[in-house]
């Protein structure tokens, strides 16, 4: 027998008797403190190990969900900031400015369908070469307010382009609407307001367009060249006559025995009701434009629908 003091080898218990075998070990007997194990030192560690990791585990847990947690707060204030921005923009309604030289029968459709609900906007100036015409005598009998553009000798006190734009400007419009507006519209006025100046013309564009075509001259040219389809074009204006990009037409059938006057009666009556139905797409920021440049309008009823 080895002397007291020595170590003796103990094997731990087998694997197979234990779901956590304890590794193997030496005792040590001392005279002064008794049996102690060796074994107890790497197992404990072993624990302390492993709930290091637990805790560590938990940790990366706690750290995701709040991650979750902020990414679905993030997610959910950016819809709440996106939905609040679409409600203001349909809440804000839209400050329209006309321009007309006659009677002003589309200005007259559109100022109708603001004030019964129709269109989201408001006409808050009327603009004309023709002070007399019937379209501004229409704008003062509703507290519209008019503008003469261009001076000339018999309207002196009409406003040059630079105090046109500044005019428009102090009203904050953000669409001006030609309709029945004769004078070339000017190229500072177009800068100044990019894709936001629309004309209607009561032919399919680009056929029978351009200057010299207004009125009757369309229509008759319309059944003079044999063309079994006339209709409205309302298109955004640029430098020239009736070559800006189209944006929505109505097809209105020529009949055999037309007359430049009923045609134009059938034409006009889908005109008012075309621009009406334009302006409420404008005022309620449904135009959308194509990969290729071309304008399209997205249905109120259905939105995955363009046309």
């Amino acid at each position: 027998m080895e002397a007291f003091g020595s170590s003796i080898g103990v094997m731990a218990p087998s694997p197979s008797n234990s779901i956590n075998p304890l590794p193997k070990c030496v005792t040590s007997r001392s005279a002064s403190f008794g049996v102690a194990s060796s074994c107890l030192v790497p197992y404990q560690r072993q624990i302390l190990s492993r709930t290091s990791t637990l805790k560590v585990m938990l940790q990366k847990v706690r750290r995701e969900k709040q991650s979750l947690a902020c990414r679905s707060s993030c997610s959910e204030m950016e819809n709440y900031v996106a939905t609040k921005k679409t409600s203001q923009s349909l809440t804000q309604r839209k400050k329209l400015a006309v321009f007309v030289s006659g009677g002003g029968s589309n200005f007259r459709s559109i100022h109708e369908a603001t004030k019964g609900g129709l269109v989201h906007g408001d006409i808050s100036i009327l603009v004309t070469d023709k002070p007399g015409c019937g379209g501004a005598e229409y704008a003062r009998n509703n507290q519209i307010p008019v503008v003469i553009y261009p001076g000339s000798k018999s309207s002196p006190d009409g406003l040059s382009v630079f105090d046109l734009v500044s005019t428009l400007r102090k009203f904050e419009v953000d669409f001006i609407l030609l309709a029945g507006f004769l004078k070339l519209i000017p190229v500072e006025l177009v800068q100044a307001f990019p894709k936001s100046i629309f004309n209607i013309h009561p032919s399919l564009l680009p056929a029978f367009g351009g200057k010299g075509f207004y009125g009757l001259k369309v229509h008759k040219a319309v059944i003079q060249s044999g063309a079994r389809f006339s209709g409205p074009t309302i298109h955004f204006v640029d430098e020239q006559y009736d070559t800006g990009r189209i944006l929505a037409q109505r097809v209105v059938p020529v009949l055999a025995d037309d007359t430049a006057e009923r045609l134009a009666a059938r034409v006009l009556h889908q005109e008012h009701e075309l621009y009406v139905e334009v302006v409420s797409a404008l005022c309620e920021d449904r135009i959308i434009w194509r990969e290729d440049g071309v304008p399209l309008i997205r249905s109120k009823d259905n939105p995955d629908k363009l046309y």
